[in-house]
């Protein structure tokens, strides 16, 4: 075989968290692994390198300014902490794999089934061909069909995190999770930030409350939400940007586009491979991960399932039961999956809504409780922050947690006790009459569950 060529037990393509891990696993167990990624400033995937790690760490950085910190001085000096741990981890995770699998910097087109052509980043050609491919390309952000979004100073989730110069006056198109994050962050960095967003409401899943206090929060910090407001192009002005509004406009600094991802699915030749995608680009999978083509398994967030990095771990185990399990585990194994989005307090939510699970067939008890009443939880008291609410949703007749959503201090902990009780079916009023540490966020299951009434949805 030349050098041009290489045959491996498995191909992955892309250096996400599913395909590194299982690389590193396969390559473990003493079989051959090539893992091939297109940019190095994404050893390790999106979320180390641009979305989860380095955000939070901005949001971090947002909370702890002081009123009088000069905003462009002080975000510039974020940026560069940002950096410095993005740049850690980016080399570590290349150091994880060095010497146990074969990493090609470079861009793969599949060929055929199980084959892919290279271009490598030093201009050479290399085909590989394997026993088995996992594609984990992975999403990034989607940008609407808007006259001006091709302006300097319109960003999007990546690019915004190095804005420059810093934004006095930013507008956020797209009222979404990443959108009130960014929002949220930029307002404490000294921003003053305008969140347009066409629905008639921000987070329509959540139950009212929850959105009534999401939106009082934001607004007391000083984010203004606009919302039925569609806008219909951006353009220069002659201080900044202006963004068109069907009933208006909005003058700034710049602009954050929040809507959305997209697979890295276009340029892959998936058609060669046959591989089957959805019509907005991202591949079809079963519950153990195989797309339609034998031998090749699509995992993280290119495979349209939820877009999170614990997502895309799990889906390393489904895969890895495949190639050297009994092949049992699916994704129809996952229950009760908590999310968080890092606003300030964090926003965390599992399960179901109280009037999803009625429309379910439950009968529901629920409660909720703004965060500054809970007298038996002076943790956020302490900590200065006592904003948010904290709701439960639990079947009446077993008395078994159906959701929650947390708007508090450490909700990003203490939604994974939920979900875990969730998943063991542990009741409600075992939560109520746990023992938990003092003074913790937890304790808010002692006072809040005592409270469960019949679920009134008016």
């Amino acid at each position: 075989m030349s050098t041009a060529e290489l045959e491996v037990d498995l191909l992955v393509v892309g250096w996400g968290k599913a395909g590194k891990t299982l690389a590193r696993r396969y390559a473990t167990a003493g079989r051959s692994v090539a893992l091939v990624e297109r940019d190095p400033a994404m050893y390790g995937g999106t979320c180390i390198n641009i979305a989860c790690v380095p955000t939070k760490n901005l949001v971090v950085a947002a909370e702890a300014r002081r009123p009088d910190d000069d905003p462009q001085g002080y975000f510039t000096a974020a940026v560069a902490g940002r950096d410095e741990l993005v740049h850690g981890l980016n080399a570590a995770n290349h150091r994880m794999l060095e010497g146990l699998a074969t990493l090609v910097d470079g861009t793969a087109r599949f060929i055929g089934p199980r084959q892919v052509d290279v271009r490598t980043a030093d201009g050479e050609a290399l085909t590989i061909r394997a026993a088995a491919v996992v594609i984990g390309t992975g999403t990034v952000p989607a940008r609407p069909e808007l006259p001006g979004l091709d302006l300097p100073g319109v960003y999007d989730s990546t690019t915004i995190q190095h804005a420059e110069p810093f934004p006095r006056r930013l507008a956020v198109i797209g009222g979404g999770f990443v959108g009130l994050e960014f929002a949220g962050m930029f307002q404490r960095f000294g921003s003053q930030v305008t969140v347009l967003d066409p629905r008639p409401d921000i987070l329509p899943r959540l139950e009212p409350v929850v959105v009534e206090t999401v939106r009082e929060v934001l607004g007391a910090h000083g984010v203004t939400l606009r919302t039925s407001t569609r806008v219909s192009a951006v353009e220069r002005a002659p201080e900044g940007l202006r963004v068109l509004l069907e009933d208006g406009a909005v003058e700034v600094d710049a602009v954050l586009v929040a809507t959305g991802r997209t697979p890295v699915t276009a340029d892959l030749g998936l058609e060669s491979a046959g591989v089957d995608v959805d019509d907005r680009g991202y591949i079809r999978v079963d519950d153990r991960l195989r797309t339609s083509a034998d031998g090749v398994f699509a995992v993280g967030d290119v495979n349209g399932g939820p877009q999170f990095t614990y997502i895309s771990l799990d889906d390393n185990r489904v895969v890895w039961d495949q190639l050297a399990g009994e092949g049992r585990r699916t994704t129809a194994d996952r229950v009760a999956v908590p999310n968080t989005t890092f606003i300030t307090p964090p926003l965390s939510q599992v399960g179901l809504t109280p009037a999803e699970a009625r429309r379910r067939g439950h009968d529901v008890l629920y409660a909720a409780k703004k965060v500054a009443a809970i007298a038996a939880m002076p943790r956020p008291k302490i900590l200065g922050d006592a904003d948010g609410v904290i709701t439960f949703t639990v079947d009446a007749a077993s008395r078994r947690l159906l959701g929650a959503t947390l708007f508090c201090v450490d909700s990003q902990e203490v939604i994974n006790l939920v979900a875990l009780a969730m998943r063991a079916g542990v009741t409600a009023d075992e939560l109520m009459n746990g023992i938990w540490t003092h003074p913790s966020s937890t304790e808010a299951l002692n006072e809040v569950l005592a409270e469960l009434a019949p679920y009134d949805e008016g």
